[in-house]
């Protein structure tokens, strides 16, 4: 991610000035301009007309007249001033010429285009005054771009100390990033509305009376109570009671609601609704009443999954990432992390007594007027002890108010608990004076947190005043518990790395705060002309409404009631593209720029992430060398070692016994002695004459013998050991007695660790050449920049043994370790004997090992001889199969099967279907403890139960494994006939629904993720406890200022509590549609009592509500039903609190959830510590293994049809217009295809000519790739499956068309027509990179959250099982009811998944805690004998539900993406390898596999790497050697076999990268070994050859000097001379090299006999030489 990617930031940058050029100023009269105080005034003036323009409203004017006439005259005095400073800046400028003319500069435009805004303004005020325009009028609309001038006050400050044309790259590419993301998005949700208009259509039907018969006049006594959407005829889906009818309603648009899937427009907004997870969950219940509900919930939950889980995180992480960069870079703007003023550099160390601390460095000076001995006091810990106590103190004091309705009157505050506050003010005032006195008020203003408790002395001082007691200033009472952080030094580290640079997260909120003020004054003026619409008729009010929407909770509702206010379908559609746009920029950018800021501090720096990476792995290395607990308890037993008595010898004297493992030694002559095999225990122990007791561990000859083997062994340990001391010790030996410099000796140890570079890491030849000198002395590479001090490999050498020794003393303490063990199996008998009965040699223990440790072998190839493994069927299926074959033993697989099906046998059970008494589950239930039971004997056998290393019992996942199988066990035999609720039958019965968790344990993946989980419970738990002290610090100021307050008749004409008394009648709610009364009728209701009583859901009247209902508002649920209780009951002005509550807790407390789990996930994936470079590998690993070979044929050579076909199939051009035909063709399905539709016939015959098109386009394609190169591409693949099955369409459609057929058959054919469209939607992708890329990121990062998903499937499923236990039989009420309900567990899933999107969980809680009297209970009954919840159960179940996963699993999911997204976000500057690179690799690839299976021979290699062009090409004259160092890797990376397209790419990459910068330290100490043992093979290898040319040379001058001497001796009348062969007989050397002389003697092969004769040629002698033979 880019949050890693930090760069480090040099001092005194030239600002980057984004704001106006104010300092251009020739003319000395008008200089009035630039001067400081005309800038601020001209900001203040600013501020003043957004003011103005937020009360320039029609309502505002109403409730206070006289704001008309102040806001016109306000209007005026700024528009005047303002357009005063556009002539200044005309006049300076020039208007269109001059050097910077003004309207050529872009903050000049706004300026001119504010003050035009101003103008129309004003005039436009004044046609209202004269009433020329009346107050109600769509003219308001032009001062809605007035609040845009707010920015003048901020755009002062976009000054960066960066270069400019660096910030302009980054909003570039980030804003290309965005574009790609939003495009990716919307095609996603052009799916889903495509399929939501084709799957539901118009969902009109309505259960009605039977008596109705006009559709289009229907009243509210017609439909059901409550109105129910109903499946026409004998369809699937919800059927009407009897005495009402399933009828379509014909009623206007506006009037049956604005959501729907009946045309696309509709469907779009409809989806988008769904993927915001609101009002999702009503729309899949229409769905599932309308039609079949498999079909809608298939659907929705595919829908939230991908577009609200996946698609739109993945836009959440582009605009981390963009945002990650951009604060990186603007890093120096926000100020560094640094330190603060009270932080460690400003204190000493000091003793006190025998103990030493850290005390502040101004302490120790005396600046108060207070003698030494009081400020001893100050500085002491019992003075900072007792003021933490007395804050506790009164912090519980604050929290015990109460109010219980009749005893509390909420109005009397001159209570107890005023004199308890009273008397903790003045003693924290006293505290503040004392410590003002010891330390002098300089002193004590210096530090920050001095200055928090002078802020909470004064208020709290001004708070017990009576008339202000219990007002908004108890926040300063309550804020005292804010202290107590420093109690915890870990949880005031934890909110100082958060919170502490403030810098950044204030001008976030201070960027949300305008932002919110901009879009609620332009809002304000949209709509503030609707008459009889008061979401926005004043500013308050529609800055309330905006804030609703930035909390995604209930936007809809504030749409829906925009457009409910509106008739014009073309303002409809402006109204939803606004909203939407709106919604869109708040829930992604601005939640994205908290979690970015949270991200920002929790990252490490940048300069310190090796050095972390270096002592992560050193603390992994730092293993325990002790046993656990549970093997440590026998070492304290005296030991008994294994004793025998040697008979059949001969012997004057009585033998005693001496050990068994000292005769073991001399049992057998093996050769591998000092291995310790215990498998071939059962073959020594034959040599033994009788042992008493198996023995207890195999032998090790290594040190007891004498022979010829052992002395070998012995001395190869000496040598090992001295290369490991060497290795270890090798930095310590460089360092010579030179020069005492410090400098010197390290520019010393540079140069010696630089001559180590001559020799691979654990070789014994370490090597002690001159620094940078080559063996032969050449020092060509240093002075031609090889040896730059600064670089290179030499400076990382000390690393090298830092890892080393890491290594080896990993290495020793596992020796030691094992040493431990088996000297415990020597002494000790019992040592690893499962249940101190079995032995560890019995035959029955062996097989039961067998049976445990039996494993699927997924590879193809042994992992160390490199030979193929003889099973044929390996090859027939893929990799992951395989793999997933292989992931656990046989056994846990059977296990796994049977814990499923015993998971699904328990889905069957409900209140009224129990275990108890149906047979079927009762035989599941047996073969599931049956089953376990023989697991369990088996792996008890095998490794034992708690006293043996591998026991079954070994963490916490064992004991978890044997608690269910003893409750599975206990409940098999007690089978309960009576269970009351919550008694040791129940409870006993919701423990039986952990079985699901038992997969956890079985499957390692999932074992590691919760794994991960625990890993970061620290940070998650303080992140836990600020969201508690800031729930408790609002909860008591809730108490304190609501409390008693909430409580009102349920009768709203009745307002006094005495008169609240009675019954009155109280309506129904019946439908969301606007439908009418009839004649005469009233609204249908029903008689009640009247109760004086609080809301249903929420109150304040003590702390454990107050923080009941504020953890609800913090879930973003139910705090608009809060807000306005407290609106209507209270004050208006006391809504503030709510609203503080919910922006502080949801963009601050929850976005650390999201934050922290991404971080923990990143530290634990090893990610958060990479550097850069690492990073960059990271994702280049992860670009290498997504690229694929291209499979498309080569161009051909000869000009033709096929040529010129060739090159318009692959002309980008082609692709865009095929992309837009497809489009085109999905556009036909914006309407829904029915039999009963007339346009349906007309789109139908439409598709059928795009479809024509579309073979046309592969018969195209086919020609110009020739049919098996089309075939190889799975693209080309899929587009011909989707055009043949197009054209079989065609043939079946206007079969249908032209004949009779039943309306279910024409219905078929529409169908048939729309599947096929909307299977070729799926091809636009794979025409776009970017898409293609994006659509990679979603597979993979489904792929590798499938063991989150199904972690949290199993969670859900537990909690399903225990929510039908507890809830299945709870009575219906508001939310509960026929959907959502806990009847059966599919019910329970399905609601559960509704609670993880936040649909109105609290509201189900609540109905899930109803008691006594509201429904049915008897003591003694069981709990399928009774309709009541309870408070306690319903209250754990939900919140930990939903704390688990909402808060913490889903966010893994973010992570998740996050880091599969920096693969598609990573470009061109920062890759190592770009796409450029890749896809010239590709091509070139291409050209050598001409079979397109992506493997080539190893032979071919060379000329594929002859072939690149670029970054990746290798000289061959000057890199010869680097070629032939890559040739021979992958020679030897499948010895000799065929090489893969992702091999080739994937050493390419390493070659091309700088590893000591880009890789980790252990892949890089691997890497490193690897690439020396190639250069030393390579250097053998051509030593070898050079070797071979040399004795051929000299044997070729041997003979021919043979030859001369013979012919010296003999002097022949003619010379006899071997002249070579003919070229087809030459040999291969021959071929090599050319021959130096051409009458050479030819040299034959080693090793084989030359037959041919020579070739004898006569020449006429010389004169003076005699015969020679």
């Amino acid at each position: 991610m880019l949050v890693n990617r930090k760069t480090s930031f040099r001092e005194n940058l030239p600002l980057s000035d984004y704001g106006p050029d104010e300092n251009l100023n020739d003319n000395a009269d008008i200089d009035w301009v630039n001067k400081d105080w005309v800038r601020r005034l001209f900001r203040g003036c600013a501020l003043v007309s957004v003011m103005s323009v937020s009360m320039n409203t029609p309502a505002t004017f109403m409730y206070v007249p006289s704001l008309e006439y102040l806001t016109f005259v306000l209007d005026l005095i700024v528009t005047f001033l303002f357009t005063a400073e556009m002539i200044a800046k005309m006049h300076i400028r020039g208007i269109l010429k001059g050097d910077v003319p003004y309207l050529r500069d872009r903050w000049c435009q706004f300026d001119f285009f504010m003050v035009s805004c101003l103008w129309i303004s004003v005039l436009l005020q004044v046609f209202e005054l004269t009433r020329v325009v009346q107050p109600y009028s769509y003219w308001s609309i032009l001062r809605c771009m007035r609040p845009l001038i707010l920015i003048r006050v901020f755009r002062v400050f976009l000054k960066f100390s960066l270069p400019k044309n660096r910030i302009n790259s980054i909003f570039k590419r980030s804003g290309q990033q965005i574009y790609n993301v939003t495009i990716f998005f919307l095609f996603f949700m052009m799916l889903y509305g495509i399929l939501g208009v084709q799957i539901f259509g118009e969902l009109k039907h309505h259960c009605v009376r039977e008596n109705v018969t006009n559709t289009s006049k229907i009243t509210l006594y017609d439909l059901a109570i409550p109105d129910t959407y109903c499946s026409p005829d004998d369809q699937p889906g919800y059927h009407c009671p009897k005495g009402m009818k399933c009828m379509s309603i014909d009623i206007p648009k506006n009037n049956r609601g604005f959501n729907g899937f009946d045309e696309l427009p509709t469907s779009f907004f409809t989806v988008y609704e769904a993927a915001s997870q609101e009002g999702w969950v009503f729309l899949m219940y229409r769905a599932m009443d309308s039609l079949e509900s498999v079909f809608a919930i298939i659907y929705f939950i595919s829908l939230i999954f991908l577009l609200a889980w996946l698609v739109k995180n993945i836009f959440i992480a582009v605009i981390i990432e963009s945002f990650a960069e951009i604060r990186v870079q603007f890093q120096q703007m926000w100020g560094s992390r640094g330190t603060d003023t009270d932080s460690d550099s400003s204190q000493v160390i000091q003793q006190e007594g025998k103990t030493w601390k850290m005390v502040i460095l101004d302490q120790n000076k005396p600046q108060g007027l207070a003698p030494p001995i009081f400020q001893q006091i100050l500085r002491s810990s019992a003075f900072h002890a007792f003021i933490l106590l007395m804050v506790l103190a009164s912090a519980i004091a604050e929290a015990s108010l109460s109010f219980d309705g009749d005893s509390v009157d909420p109005e009397n505050t001159m209570d107890t608990f005023y004199y308890l506050e009273v008397f903790f003010t003045l003693l924290f005032d006293l505290e503040a004076i004392f410590k003002i006195w010891c330390l002098g008020f300089r002193g004590y203003w210096r530090r920050s947190l001095h200055k928090f408790e002078l802020c909470l002395v004064i208020g709290t001082t001004l708070h017990i005043i009576p008339a202000w007691y219990r007002t908004q200033l108890t926040y300063f009472q309550v804020l005292r518990v804010v202290r107590l952080i420093k109690a915890s030094p870990m949880l005031e580290d934890f909110c100082w790395k958060i919170f502490g640079p403030g810098k950044k997260l204030g001008s976030i909120v201070l960027f949300t705060m305008c932002l919110l003020i901009i879009a609620s004054s332009i809002s304000l003026q949209l709509f503030c002309s609707i008459e009889g619409f008061d979401n926005f008729e004043t500013f308050p009010k529609a800055f309330m409404s905006m804030f609703q929407i930035l909390t995604q909770e209930g936007w809809v509702e504030v749409v829906y009631d925009t457009l409910a206010h509106t008739s014009n379908d073309f303002f409809w559609l402006l109204i939803r593209v606004y909203f939407l746009f709106y919604h869109q920029f708040v829930s992604v950018i601005v939640i994205s720029l908290f979690v970015a800021v949270i991200l920002d501090n929790l990252e490490v720096d940048e300069d310190i992430k090796k050095l972390k990476q270096l002592k992560a792995t050193e603390q992994s290395a730092d293993e325990s060398e002790s046993l656990p607990f549970r093997l440590k308890i026998f070492e304290k037993f005296p030991n008994r070692p294994q004793m025998v008595r040697v008979n059949k010898l001969s012997a004057d004297f009585n033998i005693v016994e001496v050990r068994e493992s000292f005769m073991r030694q001399f049992s057998t002559p093996q050769l591998d002695l000092v291995m310790d095999t215990e498998e071939n225990a059962d073959e020594n122990q034959s040599f033994v004459k009788k042992t008493p007791i198996s023995l207890v561990k195999s032998p090790n000859l290594g040190a007891r013998s004498g022979g010829h083997i052992e002395k070998q062994m012995g001395i190869s340990a000496v040598i090992r050991e001295s290369n490991q001391h060497k290795l270890m010790g090798g930095s310590g030996q460089m360092v010579n007695n030179g020069p005492k410099s410090l400098l010197s000796q390290q520019y010393q140890l540079r140069m010696d660790r630089r001559s180590m570079r001559g020799s691979r890491p654990g070789s014994l030849k370490l090597g002690h050449h001159s620094a940078g000198v080559k063996e032969n002395g050449d020092i060509t590479h240093l002075m031609m920049g090889g040896g730059n001090l600064t670089g290179g490999t030499g400076m990382h050498r000390a690393d090298d043994f830092d890892i080393k020794m890491i290594q080896q003393r990993k290495q020793q303490a596992e020796i030691k370790r094992n040493q431990i063990q088996d000297d415990l199996r020597e002494n000790h008998p019992f040592f690893d004997t499962p249940l101190f009965a079995v032995g560890r040699e019995s035959k029955i223990r062996k097989i039961c090992q067998i049976i445990v440790n039996a494993k699927y072998n997924y590879l193809l190839r042994d992992p160390i001889t490199g030979k193929e493994l003889p099973n044929a069927y390996k090859r027939i299926l893929p990799l992951w199969i395989r793999k997933l074959f292989g992931l656990v033993t046989y056994l846990d697989w059977i296990m796994i099967m049977v814990t499923i099906m015993s998971c699904i046998s328990m889905m069957f059970e409900t209140p009224h279907y129990r275990m108890t008494n149906e047979p079927e589950l009762k035989y599941a239930e047996y073969i599931f403890v049956f089953s376990m039971s023989v697991e369990m004997g088996l792996k008890i056998l095998a490794n034992g139960f708690f006293f043996t290393p591998k026991a079954v019992v070994k963490d916490f996942s064992g004991v978890l494994e044997i608690f269910i199988y003893v409750v599975s066990v206990i409940f098999l035999c007690w089978q309960p006939e009576h269970v009351p609720p919550l008694e040791g039958a129940q409870i006993l019965m919701i423990l039986r629904c952990l079985r699901p968790l038992r997969i956890f344990i079985l499957v390692p993946h999932m074992r590691k993720v919760v794994y991960e989980l625990v890993r970061g419970f620290k940070e998650i738990l303080l992140v836990s406890v600020l969201l508690i002290v800031l729930m408790f610090v609002f909860a008591t100021f809730g108490v304190h200022l609501l409390g008693g307050k909430l409580a009102r008749c349920n009768d709203p004409n009745i307002k006094n509590k005495s008169e609240c008394h009675g019954t009155f009648r109280a309506a129904m709610f019946v439908t969301k549609m606007k439908v009418d009364l009839g004649p005469n009728e009233t609204r249908p209701g029903f008689m009640v009592p009247r109760v004086w009583a609080n809301p249903h859901n929420f109150d304040f009247d003590n702390i454990g509500n107050a923080m009941l209902a504020l953890f609800e508002v913090l879930s973003l649920e139910g705090w608009l039903e809060v807000r306005d209780v407290i609106i209507e009951r209270v004050k208006p002005i006391d809504s503030i609190y709510v609203h503080v509550f919910v922006f502080i807790g949801y963009m601050i407390g929850l976005t650390l959830f999201v934050g922290v789990v991404i971080a923990n996930y990143s530290e634990n994936k090893g990610t958060a510590l990479l550097t850069v470079d690492q990073r960059r590998w990271m994702d280049l690993k992860g670009r290498i293994k997504l690229a694929q070979p291209l499979h498309i044929p080569p161009q051909p050579d000869k000009p033709g049809l096929r040529s010129f076909l060739y090159e318009v199939v692959q002309h980008r051009y082609y692709r865009r217009v095929t992309a837009l035909l497809v489009l085109s063709n999905c556009f036909l399905l914006c309407v829904p295809w029915r039999e009963n539709r007339k346009e349906a016939v007309f789109l139908a015959t439409i598709s059928a000519v795009f479809t024509l098109l579309f073979l046309v386009e592969v018969i195209m394609k086919m020609i110009a790739l020739t049919p098996a190169g089309y075939w190889t591409r799975r693209s080309n693949r899929f587009d011909t499956f989707v055009t043949l099955i197009g054209v079989i369409w065609i043939f079946v459609h206007f079969g249908v068309q032209f004949s009779e057929h039943p309306r279910e058959v024409h219905r078929a054919s529409y169908m048939f027509g729309s599947c096929v469209i909307i299977l070729r939607f799926f091809t636009i992708p794979g025409k776009q990179a970017t898409l293609k890329m994006l659509m990679q990121t979603v597979l993979m990062s489904v792929f590798k959250s499938f063991f989150i998903i199904m972690g949290m499937f199993l969670l859900m499923l537990f909690y399903a099982y225990t929510g039908v236990l507890l809830f299945g039989n709870v009575k219906y009420g508001y939310d509960l009811g026929r959907h959502a309900n806990f009847k059966t567990t599919s019910s329970a899933i399905a609601l559960l998944f509704r609670i993880v999107t936040g649909e109105d969980w609290n509201k189900i809680m609540h109905d899930c805690m109803v008691a006594k009297p509201f429904c049915r209970y008897r003591p003694g009954n069981s709990f399928w004998e009774t309709n009541c919840g309870n408070f306690t159960a319903s209250l754990i179940f939900f919140c930990s539900f939903y704390v688990i996963i909402t808060y913490i699993v889903l966010n893994l999911l973010v992570a998740i993406i996050m880091e599969n997204f920096s693969l598609f976000y990573s470009n061109e500057e920062d890759a190592l390898l770009s796409y450029n690179d890749i896809r010239q690799f590709q091509n070139t690839w291409n050209m050598v596999d001409v079979n397109r299976k992506g493997v080539v021979p190893v032979n071919r290699v060379k000329y594929l790497l002859r072939l690149l062009k670029g970054r990746l090409e290798v000289d061959l004259e000057k890199e010869k050697l680097l070629f032939k160092h890559m040739c021979y890797e992958l020679e030897r990376l499948h010895n000799g076999a065929d090489v893969t397209f992702h091999d080739v790419l994937s050493m390419l990459s390493y070659r091309s990268v700088d590893i000591r910068k880009s890789l980790q330290l252990e892949e890089l100490l691997a890497r490193e070994d690897l690439e020396y043992s190639i250069e030393e093979e390579v250097a053998k290898q051509t030593i070898r050859n050079w070797l071979d040319k040399c004795l051929k040379r000299i044997r070729a001058k041997n003979h021919s000097n043979l030859i001369s001497n013979l012919r010296a001796m003999n002097e022949p009348l003619f010379t006899v001379t071997e002249l070579p062969a003919s070229l087809a007989d030459s040999s291969e050397e021959s071929k090599d090299e050319a021959p130096v002389n051409p009458s050479a003697p030819r040299s034959r092969k080693k090793g084989t006999v030359e037959l041919n004769p020579p070739n004898i040629h006569i020449e006429p002698p010389p004169p003076s030489s005699k015969f020679v033979l």
